[in-house]
């Protein structure tokens, strides 16, 4: 469990006015900011996705964004998703929306429009994968084929299918998870021909550079491996789509090179108060 687990209770649902209103506006700001960042690419309003990183954030904070309108949320550890999952499946429910994973016997009779996606965004240890399935409807962190066959070996046994975004490193960087961008085009082709995943597109952080375009040039790449995939016509990547790049520091980069979900925390929430 990580330390800062111990001092701050991710299961609590209360939070004040005034943090309340502060997160509010910090979502504002943000789409704001998306709005903009897709005018001056001249992409159509709405291409573009919100998803609330929400590491070391409370049932309330995480509820305050999502009153104020975001419509995705991400998680970086599974332990969080396990603190968490009750919660705001309760609190949602009480808004008329569902939230990640849905029991195929559920019966809500709720329109896909008041559904809100949540993803495992962080990295995913075989011995977690068990964890997060009950919870999350798409896990983004899938850096090769052991992995997705795992998840899809304990999805099948479940009877689901779950969502996947391929994560490739394009930066190159040794701190950072993900495939190497050379295997990225065999790899997709390979998890979408597994049953019990569904590969739905690819995941990248930016270099950790202050040069603009080194970090464009790493998401414009990865837009052409997405292309690639598509373009190869191979079963089970008709539906690789989605580019989830950019993130408080550089997301306006991501947008102008077709990101298509950006991972915002710190905009959102304020600095982490724990690491």
């Amino acid at each position: 469990m990580a330390g800062y687990m111990e001092q701050k209770d991710l299961a609590n649902e209360t939070i004040a006015i005034a943090r309340a209103r502060q997160i509010a506006d910090g979502v504002h700001r943000v789409m704001d900011r998306i709005a903009a960042a897709e005018a001056a690419a001249g992409r159509e309003p709405g291409t573009v996705r919100l998803l609330a990183a929400t590491k070391t954030r409370d049932v309330g904070e995480i509820m305050a964004a999502i009153d104020a309108g975001v419509r995705m949320i991400g998680e970086n550890r599974p332990q969080e998703v396990t603190a968490k999952i009750d919660g705001l499946r309760r609190r949602c429910m009480e808004l008329g929306y569902t939230l990640g994973a849905v029991p195929s016997d559920a019966g809500t009779g709720l329109a896909s429009s008041a559904h809100i996606p949540f993803h495992l965004i962080g990295q995913l240890q075989s011995n977690k994968i068990n964890k997060v399935l009950p919870a999350v409807d798409g896990i983004e962190s899938v850096d090769g084929i052991e992995l997705a066959e795992k998840i899809a070996r304990r999805a099948v046994a479940r009877g689901v299918t779950v969502g996947v975004l391929l994560e490739v490193n394009e930066s190159g960087e040794a701190s950072k998870s993900g495939c190497d961008p050379a295997c990225a085009v065999d790899i997709a082709r390979r998890i979408g021909a597994i049953g019990g995943v569904e590969l739905q597109g690819l995941m990248t952080i930016g270099a950790h550079v202050d040069d603009e375009r080194v970090i464009r040039a790493g998401f414009a790449h990865l837009r052409r491996i997405r292309d690639q995939i598509l373009a190869s016509g191979a079963p089970g990547t008709e539906r690789c789509r989605e580019l989830s790049m950019g993130m408080t520091q550089d997301m306006e980069l991501a947008i102008a090179e077709g990101s298509t979900i950006v991972r915002v925390g710190t905009a959102i929430f304020g600095e982490r108060a724990f690491k």
